[in-house]
């Protein structure tokens, strides 16, 4: 059983924060990157942050550069997604992924090998 469990969507006021948990199950958490990705409606499924599996690098969309910060923590076999300053445009369905991912790669869905059901993050203006 391979699974990843997204949780800490929700409702926040533009300006707020939340902090997205990603746990996984099934021996897939390690060697593999951890990534973030987000959907708005009519729009297609856009990176956002991804971790090496030690933790150590990290990379960022730039429309969340300064914004938002990705972590790992393997004993919890979670990674995390703290998002602050939340703008309306943020406002999607955000969705955990692990995969195997090179360099190149890191910032296309179909690099990532398993991925979570998705949470719902909405920004109020």
């Amino acid at each position: 059983q391979v699974q990843l469990v997204e949780s800490g969507g929700g409702l926040v006021q533009a300006g707020g924060s939340l902090r997205l948990s990603c746990e996984a199950s099934g021996s897939i958490f390690s060697p593999n990157a951890m990534g973030w990705f987000r959907q708005a409606p009519g729009k297609e499924r856009e990176f956002v942050a991804v971790v090496s599996w030690s933790g150590v690098t990290t990379y960022y969309a730039d429309s969340v550069k300064g914004r938002f910060t990705i972590s790992r923590d393997n004993a919890k076999n979670t990674a995390y997604l703290q998002m602050n300053s939340l703008q309306p445009e943020d406002t999607a369905v955000y969705y955990c992924a692990a995969g195997s991912v090179t360099y190149g790669s890191k910032r296309l869905p179909a690099a990532y090998e398993h991925w979570g059901q998705g949470t719902q993050v909405t920004v109020s203006s």
